[in-house]
């Protein structure tokens, strides 16, 4: 391990592949389970026997202490949402689902959000269509050479053509044999411009983008991050391994 970034083994790369593909499976399953009327420990207790019906483990469960087997985060909770058998999913609702699974030493993290309904609201599909492009052009420039600002600016360019505001408390990282691994992947340019992507790199690279301010607060579980105003926030989240050809996005089923 080198001090600001991880290099993975190819035999690392096999199960944390194998990790990622059960994450992205879940990711999906429990995606069909979001309706009104479900309460978010439901959802919870639905996403933990998916990820065991797949072979893995919750790797969020117990983690720093985290009591969830996954995040589920509504409307104006950012990440990091406890499920709760009070908090029930109602028609209009964004649901964010983050989803982390352990799979024979690799580590597969992965999130989409989810609206409740038909059809969303204008200004949540523009919120919806920001982050998940924003995802999108972020993997795009996760390419061997280039730096982690690199990403950093290809997702905040998407963020200025909707005129959302980008989160800057929480940010994208290294992703592999552990949850968290060096570098960070802030998803706005700042003044450091991070590692040189390399072969064997892999990268959670997720964008959390809100309708009024970036500015966020944490609630008194010490879990749940939340918009300060209260407007809506969304989360798309991809795992992406660097290679010498084009980069490879390892939550994509």
């Amino acid at each position: 391990m080198a001090r600001d970034f991880v290099i993975h083994t190819p035999e690392e790369i096999i199960r944390i592949k194998e990790a990622a593909k059960r994450a992205a499976i879940a990711r999906d399953k429990i995606a069909e389970y979001v309706r009104p009327g479900v309460s978010t420990k439901e959802l919870d207790m639905i996403a933990g026997e998916i990820i065991a019906s797949l072979g893995g483990r919750c790797a969020f469960l117990n983690y720093h202490g985290y009591p969830g087997n996954i995040c589920i985060s509504v409307n104006d909770e950012v990440v990091h949402g406890i499920p709760s058998m009070t908090r029930i999913i109602k028609e209009g609702d964004i649901v964010s689902l983050d989803v982390g699974v352990e799979y024979e030493g690799g580590i597969g993290d992965t999130a989409r959000t989810v609206y409740v309904g038909q059809e969303p609201p204008e200004d949540i599909k523009r919120l919806l269509t920001a982050t998940e492009e924003s995802l999108e052009a972020g993997l795009k420039a996760a390419k061997v050479d280039n730096s982690v600002r690199s990403i950093s600016a290809a997702i905040e360019a998407v963020a200025r053509k909707y005129s959302v505001a980008v989160v800057r408390d929480f940010v994208g990282h290294g992703c592999g044999t552990k949850l968290h691994e060096p570098p960070e992947v802030p998803n706005y340019v700042t003044l450091r411009k991070g590692p040189v992507l390399q072969p064997g790199m892999v990268l959670a690279i997720e964008p959390m983008f809100n309708l009024g301010t970036f500015k966020v607060f944490v609630r008194g579980d010490g879990w749940t991050v939340c918009t300060k105003d209260g407007k809506m926030s969304a989360h798309f989240e991809h795992m992406v391994l660097i290679t010498n050809e084009q980069p490879e996005v390892l939550t994509r089923v």
